[in-house]
């Protein structure tokens, strides 16, 4: 008779395996520990394998991420890793991953939101104030383009400078150091890492518009791998994959990327997606910021048409209605555009050009 423990290990060696592809930091690791659970929920049968691997943007820490101008800095590594065969998934942040894929990739599924604000974090000998109330020529980290030329304007009396690493190394140059009086940091990266007892700050939209895709966990696929669609297409959640749509139309028209300052700010409410989308100068005292909206209540057609995998920005959304898809789309676009008619290109090849000499 087969003793219990060689029973389970031949249930284990029968079990589908599937290898998931992640950045080394802690943050990316427990992002796709995340992800690998909703998928192992649902998908008892199947063994997640976690393959963790440095990538460009990891290794260069002393250049600010807008003078690097390389637009997969984070993600061409996992993605050759893809293309190899050497993994079958990759977990991003969003924000990480441009708005054109290259040709075999797409995103298979966007999860749920986290809180898509940024956040501010004091300096211990900080805490109890607000970015209003920090004494005059404060210094405040972030190598966000977006978030100095908002906080700028916004806050005059504070002072701006680069700093880079991922969240550990942040926090610990803003700890160890009296450089800084505060850094500001997406609030969702915090909240995954258990922070959230260091934000000091949230920003609301009046202060800060966030950047085209914070706060959602992307899942990159090869996009002829109808299997291994189908199955993360499970964790895809339509309001967020439609407010990321409209998010990326919005920036990819505007041909925007870490190198320009561009912000958004989406709602839904009512059957409707309400884009805010702005641009501006480097240090904020140019801007454009307009609002518009579009209607994404339509039924899921039942009968899967030949354009069931159609890409809307390097995205693939099974289950999701394809007019309310066309119309997230179309609304980034057309807030894009109205931007441009009123002199959007302008503000930002100036910002482009004036950040390449820096």
């Amino acid at each position: 008779m087969m003793d219990t423990w060689e029973i389970l290990e031949g249930a284990e060696e029968n079990k589908h395996v599937i290898r998931v592809g992640t950045r080394k930091s802690q943050l990316a690791r427990i992002q796709t520990d995340s992800v690998v659970e909703m998928l192992s929920k649902r998908f008892p049968s199947t063994h997640f394998d976690i393959v963790a691997m440095s990538t460009t943007g990891d290794k260069i820490l002393d250049t600010a991420l807008s003078k690097i101008g390389e637009k997969s800095l984070f993600t061409k590594e996992l993605e050759n890793a893809l293309e190899r065969n050497e993994v079958d998934l990759v977990v991003h942040s969003l924000k990480d991953l441009p708005t054109s894929l290259p040709p075999g990739f797409t995103i298979g599924a966007v999860c749920k939101r986290e809180n898509p604000y940024d956040a501010v974090v004091f300096h211990p000998k900080r805490y109890g104030n607000t970015l209003s109330t920090l004494p005059e020529k404060s210094v405040i980290g972030t190598s966000s383009l977006r978030r100095a030329a908002q906080l700028k304007k916004k806050f005059p009396h504070l002072e701006f400078k680069d700093i880079r690493g991922n969240l550990n190394t942040r926090m610990k140059k803003l700890d160890e150091k009296e450089d800084f009086s505060a850094i500001i940091l997406a609030a969702a990266g915090l909240r995954r890492m258990g922070w959230e007892n260091r934000i000091g700050q949230i920003l609301t939209s009046d202060e800060c518009l966030y950047a085209v895709g914070q706060g959602a966990l992307a899942i990159e696929v090869r996009a002829k791998d109808q299997d291994i669609l189908s199955m993360v297409s499970a964790l895809q959640d339509p309001e967020t994959v439609l407010r990321c749509i409209a998010e990326r139309a919005f920036m990819k028209r505007l041909e925007g990327g870490c190198s320009v300052p561009v912000a958004v700010n989406t709602v839904v409410k009512d059957s409707q997606l309400y884009l805010t989308g702005a641009v501006y100068s480097l240090d904020g005292s140019d801007s454009l910021k307009e609002t518009m909206q579009s209607c994404i209540n339509f039924p899921q057609q039942e009968v899967e048409g030949p354009n069931d995998d159609v890409q809307h920005v390097g995205i693939t959304a099974l289950g999701v209605s394809h007019q309310a898809l066309e119309s997230a789309e179309c609304l980034g676009t057309g807030l894009a555009d109205l931007l441009l008619s009123k002199g959007a290109k302008e503000i930002l090849t100036v910002a482009r050009q004036l950040n390449d000499s820096r």
